[in-house]
């Protein structure tokens, strides 16, 4: 078989379940990269831990965000829970990762959410798709709450064919900016979707972007000139197989201008943030460059979108970016998956640089037995960082994984899982400690 499709088809897997949430904001939480958090002086937010949640069946988290009384909001989605064949889920902690309260949303289908952002209200903003409601086969789902997680409303919008909102944002007139893809609208198989909403959840404009083939993205952002900065993938407008897009509109969602970032083989953009000096920042992944099968890659542009530098990291095998936010330091913050063959596995791969991409130090999660995914990682106010993601096992299920480090991405809790493995594991150090050993030996 063809690598190139394996590595597509894998890669289009992973990112069913991409969250990109922003760090980078000027409507609320977070100003110019320099959080404003309020923390509870009786929970203090320095502390590390790694948390799962959980049932019998499989249970994903895709985005995580610190919220403004230090504690945590996670969404994702349940096999475990709720009504349906999967219903999204939401979760809220307290500053070590012990739930508060958690939420099921959905009908008798599959439903799932890929982002959340804690709104001026102190409630939270969701967005993924549904296929239980709506008008087609799947119709993006934007659901506003309150501070408890109770549905104050909720709005679906596509046609008589597949849609998914893969990332929503508060805007700084109070209303919401969605990202995603159709298959109802647009010019090609599947094309990008824009959605302006005003507070209530109410379409005021949407627009598409694409040619005659597929074209998604996966991520938007307001700009500071309250125009918007998307990325996603191209296959209209690519120099090879699949190109990274990154489309720079107006406050109108008009397109001023946009680029494309690849080479002969496969590319995908999965994340951008309006940097400082405003540029922007993306990650993605290329199998056109680097040294493995597909790697990592940075890529830094201007405020027109032209590259000032890239950066690609990974080894031999096959490892994916998920998430990029630039860090209080002027760095960046990474977050990826790395797959090795042998032995198989998945590894959460998390990655501090420099302000020009420079690899500071690396870290990676997971081992033989337990598979760790991640999919979001954000700042904390006490320097460190929050990933949300799963870890699993095939004969066992997955379970929603929560990780809190330092500032050196350095977590100092055992997790607290449902898998009897993992808990066997874990009550044998020595057991865990010969499996890594044997790991590392392999790799």
């Amino acid at each position: 078989m063809n690598k190139k499709i394996l590595i597509a088809g894998f890669f289009v897997s992973v990112m069913l379940f991409v969250p990109i949430n922003s760090a980078y904001s000027n409507i609320g939480i977070q100003i110019d990269n320099k959080p404003i958090i309020k923390t509870n002086p009786v929970n203090p937010t320095n502390g590390t831990f790694m948390k799962t949640y959980g049932g019998k069946d499989n249970d994903y988290g895709y985005c995580v965000q610190q919220t403004t009384d230090g504690g945590y909001i996670i969404t994702g989605e349940t096999n475990s829970f709720g009504t349906g064949e999967d219903d999204i889920w939401l979760i809220k902690t307290d500053s070590n990762g012990n739930k508060i309260w958690d939420k099921t949303f959905g009908g008798i289908e599959n439903d799932s959410s890929y982002c959340i952002q804690q709104t001026t209200d102190g409630g939270y903003i969701i967005t993924g798709y549904t296929f239980s409601f709506g008008a087609g086969s799947d119709d993006v789902w934007l659901i506003k709450t309150d501070n408890n997680g109770n549905i104050v409303w909720n709005k679906t919008f596509g046609g008589t064919k597949y849609e998914c909102g893969k990332y929503v944002q508060q805007t700084s007139d109070g209303g919401y900016i969605i990202t995603g893809y159709t298959f109802s609208f647009g010019a090609g198989s599947d094309d990008v979707w824009l959605i302006k909403t005003d507070n209530n959840g109410n379409m005021m404009w949407n627009k598409t972007f694409g040619g005659t083939d597929s074209d998604t993205s996966v991520c938007v952002q307001q700009t500071t000139d309250d125009g918007y900065i998307i990325t996603g993938d191209t296959y209209s407008f690519d120099t090879g197989s699949n190109d990274i897009w990154l489309i720079k509109t107006d406050s109108n969602g008009n397109k001023i201008w946009d680029k494309t970032f690849g080479g002969e083989s496969y590319e995908w953009g999965v994340c951008v943030q309006q940097t400082t000096d405003g540029g922007y920042i993306m990650i993605g992944t290329t199998s056109s460059f680097g040294g493995g099968e597909t790697d990592i890659w940075l890529i830094k542009t201007d405020s027109n979108g032209n590259k000032t530098w890239d950066r690609t990291f990974g080894g031999t095998h096959y490892e994916f970016g998920m998430y990029v936010q630039q860090t209080t330091d002027d760095g960046y913050i990474l977050l990826g998956v790395d797959l090795k063959i042998m032995p198989f596995g998945y590894y959460i791969y998390m990655i501090k640089t420099d302000s020009v991409g420079n690899k500071l130090w690396e870290r990676r999660f997971g081992g033989i037995l337990h598979f760790y995914s991640g999919y979001c990682i954000q700042q904390t106010i006490d320097g460190g960082y929050i990933i949300t993601g799963d870890t699993w096992l095939s004969i066992v299920g997955s379970d929603v994984l929560l990780i809190k480090t330092d500032k050196d991405g350095k977590p100092r809790g055992k997790a607290i899982t449902n898998s009897p493995l993992l808990r066997l594991l874990e009550r044998f150090p020595l057991l865990h400690r010969l499996l890594d050993v044997w790991r590392h030996i392999l790799l």
